[in-house]
């Protein structure tokens, strides 16, 4: 419940901050934008985004002919998740990892990675699908989605305010220290923010899928051995190909670059060592 609440006041504050943003620039007409776009894209990536995502890491559907034992494991964790069976997807790479994606539970996919099905247990690849699914029940796909498209927004008008400010100043008849106080506000300070709340709503819906994939299946030691495995096999197999960003990071279960935030709240992902004391020290 603590990490619901937390996920809607953080939302709150990201669309609050894009339509100070919005106002900022162009007053109330300004306002009007801002609310117009992010309606707009809210609702298309709310339709769209679990295809945008696939295609993005050229996964493949597969049936269960094809994939008896995955789908036996996604078939048991979605009963105890109390959500449908999504589609399944493989991604043929060897870096392994998982996401889940969809605009709701009766819409959702689960790719995994060929990798993370040679390196993982049974009880593991369990613990990993159950996380996934957890994220389909509390459709932390779309929240990540709408949270990851206002932040766009932000640092998009921040980066043409950056341009106005420079070639002739924000608001006609404003003074020009206005003008410069305006340019570190919405040129610097509003994207580092919106940025900030963006992965500290990533982060907490992490944590609560964790949870969630612990109580459905009644034990959290096998997604707990899963993340250690995911970490140390990241280091040696990052996600290098397929001209990924860090922009879809957020949707794995694991960060799939090597690299580490020099802060945490600049990661997408809470640290594989916390997530894991918290799993073990779960009672059921």
């Amino acid at each position: 419940m603590l990490n619901q609440i937390k996920t809607v006041i953080l939302l709150g504050a990201l669309t609050g901050l894009m339509l100070l943003v919005g106002q900022l620039i162009g007053g109330a007409a300004g306002l009007t934008v801002a609310l117009v776009i992010a309606i707009a894209l809210n609702f298309g990536m709310y339709w769209f985004s679990d295809r945008i995502v696939l295609a993005i890491y050229r996964a493949k559907p597969v049936t269960e002919k094809e994939q008896p034992q995955l789908f036996k494991i996604i078939r048991e964790v979605s009963k105890a998740a109390s959500v449908p069976m999504p589609r399944v997807y493989i991604i043929p790479t060897q870096h392994s990892n998982a996401f889940a994606t969809g605009r709701s539970p009766n819409h959702a996919a689960v790719a995994v990675t060929q990798g993370i099905l040679q390196l993982m247990s049974g009880d593991e690849l369990k613990g990993v699908l159950a996380h996934e699914m957890s994220h389909v029940k509390n459709r932390d796909t779309l929240i990540s989605t709408i949270a990851a498209t206002i932040a766009g927004v932000i640092s998009y008008v921040a980066m043409m305010a950056r341009f106005a400010a420079i070639f002739g100043g924000v608001g006609g008849d404003r003074d020009r220290g206005n003008n410069v106080l305006e340019l570190v506000v919405l040129g610097i300070l509003t994207p580092l923010i919106a940025t900030i709340i963006q992965l500290a709503i990533s982060r907490s819906r992490e944590f609560l899928a964790d949870e969630s994939a612990a109580k459905a299946l009644h034990n959290g030691s096998g997604l707990a051995s899963a993340l250690k495995k995911l970490e140390a096999d990241i280091k040696q197999k990052p996600l290098m190909q397929m001209g990924t960003t860090q922009a879809t990071s957020h949707l794995f279960i694991a960060n799939p670059f090597s690299g580490r935030s020099f802060l945490n709240m600049f990661s997408t992902h809470p640290p594989i060592d916390e997530r894991v004391k918290r799993l073990t020290a779960m009672k059921f």
